[in-house]
């Protein structure tokens, strides 16, 4: 596991938008020709430092310490208002960025970054070559960075924070070694655990690694010896990714930024050449598919196509992404280049190889259709070509949906009463409106079906009926449930056919009403 410590992150961030995201690397050392920065923030009706730059710690100040205070020392600090949200999307662009080392990058916290190397690490020249690639290259983007791999997450957190040097690797079976000499605060615990511990003497990890362990927990909490247990590796500590893992991936490192259309396209071409046999290997396709550009300065891109049919040939996912880049060209970013092309398949469904003989295959319309309308949603969107679909619900109106053409639709089934489902037998109009229309009625018995309706403006005499067939409301969607409704069949003297509900009881808190869902041919 390697940890990644941005202890500066939001003095970072300042600077890096006024000068450039190589500003650490100019100037005497990146700070000299730069006023001490502090950020502050409103806690119990005072400002306080929230963070500072290096070189306002290098004046003596520190986090928590009052602005009126700070400027009565140094007059010539500058002070920003902090601003959280600005510095978690930081934090999250550069999680997407380290996604060039692993897929399994994770938050921690407001200021640090989880990466699990494990097989990515002989990639880029070993462990070490690795963890010094990452610190260089977040140091050319003007990040004051500090990191540690080690085999437990706890331990690389402890590490890069109170380890020496921006850089240590916790080689497995040292972490007892590397842990004792490090403060408290290195095992993650809450500040009445810490404040505690040290009332006592107890100021050194050290003191507690060959302590009892059942007096600890039953004085200071049982997240003591949790914590403790997770960095020496005595305990598995769960690290969630941000983005989910794509099944197959494959990649492109480039000696010379790209950043042109034709280049991306051509570049779209290889990869999928590429992706094609693995696709081949697991008898799948593709459903859909993500280009990750990856811009020289620390920026990703990430652009998703879908396919109404399982994929693998190359020009056919050349021609969606021709399409998608297309409409995204004028927004799409290059910077100064894009030195690492990923194409990965986010979703993949069983691929049916089908014989065919000299004249093509049967299904060639269709396969030219389905091109044509992945294309088409390339293009202009998953919106752009939309399909009805049944959906699992119990009242007319939504049985039906619209989704993105090629998208899975659940059949029409119903619940029996031995909790089996069985199809859909009720005879149903053939139009059905898209919201009931509300219509005056009189019935010769209160729960009976009507003698006469008016709807929209007209008059019309009911000559038969059938009915009712009661259909309950959705009580787990709605808050309050909507009363239930009793459907009548119902033709009126003329032949014309109708499809009717009351909504709600006679001698009910709320009076029923009539209403017009449907006709029948």
């Amino acid at each position: 596991m390697l940890a990644v410590w941005l202890p500066h992150l939001s003095t970072d961030r300042i600077l890096r938008r006024r000068h450039g995201a190589g500003w650490r690397l100019c100037g005497r050392g990146g700070q000299a020709d730069f006023p001490p920065l502090v950020i502050s923030r409103r806690e119990d009706n005072a400002q306080r430092i929230a963070a500072l730059s290096e070189g306002a710690e290098a004046l003596g100040l520190k986090a928590g310490m009052g602005i009126a205070d700070a400027r009565a020392m140094h007059p010539a600090i500058e002070i920003v208002e902090a601003d959280p949200g600005a510095d978690r999307r930081l934090l999250e662009s550069l999680a997407d960025w380290c996604d060039r080392f692993t897929p399994l990058v994770a938050l921690d916290g407001a200021d640090g970054l989880f990466l699990d190397i494990s097989g990515c690490a002989h990639l880029f020249g070993g462990e070490d070559a690795m963890l010094s690639e990452i610190l260089r290259r977040l140091r050319h983007q003007g990040f004051d960075a500090r990191a540690a791999l080690a085999s437990t997450p706890g331990m690389a957190w402890a590490a890069a924070r109170y380890g020496r040097g921006p850089d240590r690797n916790v080689a497995p079976g040292e972490e007892e070694l590397a842990l004792a000499p490090m403060p408290l605060a290195a095992l993650r615990l809450e500040e009445k655990a810490r404040v505690g511990l040290e009332s006592v003497g107890l100021r050194h990890v050290g003191a507690l690694i060959g302590a009892p362990r059942a007096p600890l927990a039953r004085r200071f909490g049982s997240m003591l010896v949790t914590r403790l247990d997770q960095a020496l590796g005595g305990a598995e500590e769960a690290i969630s990714p941000r983005l989910p893992v794509a099944p197959l991936s494959v990649e492109r490192q480039l000696a010379e930024p790209i950043g042109t259309t034709e280049d991306i396209e051509r570049l779209v071409l290889v990869l999928a050449r590429t992706l094609r046999q693995d696709l081949e290997r697991r008898g799948e396709g593709a459903r859909r598919l993500q280009l990750a550009l990856f811009r020289v300065d620390g920026a990703v891109a990430r652009i998703t196509v879908g396919a109404s049919r399982p994929l693998r040939e190359p020009l056919t996912i050349a021609k969606l992404f021709h399409e998608r880049l297309t409409a995204l060209e004028s927004g799409l970013d290059a910077g100064y280049g894009f030195d690492l092309v990923r194409l990965s398949v986010v979703a993949a469904a069983p691929y049916a190889a089908l014989q065919t003989d000299l004249s093509g295959p049967a299904s060639a319309e269709e396969e030219e259709f389905s091109l044509l309308a992945d294309r088409i949603r390339a293009r202009l969107g998953d919106e752009a070509i939309l399909v009805p679909a049944l959906a699992e619900s119990h009242l007319p109106e939504r049985r039906a949906r619209f989704v993105p053409f090629g998208g899975e639709s659940p059949s029409a089934v119903e619940p029996s009463s031995a909790g089996e489902a069985k199809p859909t037998t009720h005879l149903r109009p053939i139009r059905l409106l898209e919201k009931p229309e509300p219509v005056e009625a009189s019935a010769e018995v209160p729960e009976g079906p009507p003698l006469s309706f008016r709807w929209r403006r007209a008059l019309y005499r009911v000559a038969r009926a059938e009915g009712p067939e009661r259909i309950a409301s959705e009580w787990w969607r709605e808050d309050p449930p909507a009363p239930a409704r009793d459907y009548f069949r119902v033709e009126d003297v003329d032949g014309r056919r109708y499809w009717l509900f009351r909504e709600g009881l006679y001698g009910g808190e709320i009076a029923p009403r009539w209403f017009m869902h449907g006709m029948f041919p």
